[in-house]
């Protein structure tokens, strides 16, 4: 089972998401001023990442998805990653470069699968 994990920072808080073997699958698109507003962001992500539509932005004239949704992207080193937005559009959780774009969807996938049911593992006081 999938996990969270927020990191108290110097500039606040960041959140990732962890499969069940300990691999990152995700970190969270910003940096949270309070703990609070992290855990906002992770119920939001458990809500979104399921019922998320996939934007494929790597193929040629691409339809543009409905927010919650998953975009897939290459970055300046050709790399494929995605994005998760929530239903204001904001992006909430991103991903690792992938060299090939099917580990890349079953990165999404994996999402998919953790986010819903994770636990969450708060920093130490």
């Amino acid at each position: 089972m999938g996990k969270f994990a927020i990191k108290k920072t110097n500039t606040g808080f960041t959140i990732s998401l962890k499969a069940g073997n300990g691999e990152v699958i995700g970190i969270g698109g910003e940096v949270f001023n309070t703990l609070a507003s992290a855990k906002n962001s992770i119920e939001s992500i458990k809500t979104n990442a399921p019922i998320a539509n996939v934007e494929d932005q790597t193929t040629e004239g691409f339809e543009a998805a409905k927010c919650p949704k998953f975009e897939i992207y290459k970055d300046n080193a050709g790399e494929f990653r995605f994005r998760l937005k929530a239903r204001n559009g904001e992006p909430i959780l991103a991903s690792e470069g992938y060299k090939a774009k099917a580990s890349c969807e079953n990165g999404i996938e994996s999402v998919r699968k953790n986010a819903p049911d994770a636990a969450v593992e708060e920093p130490e006081a």
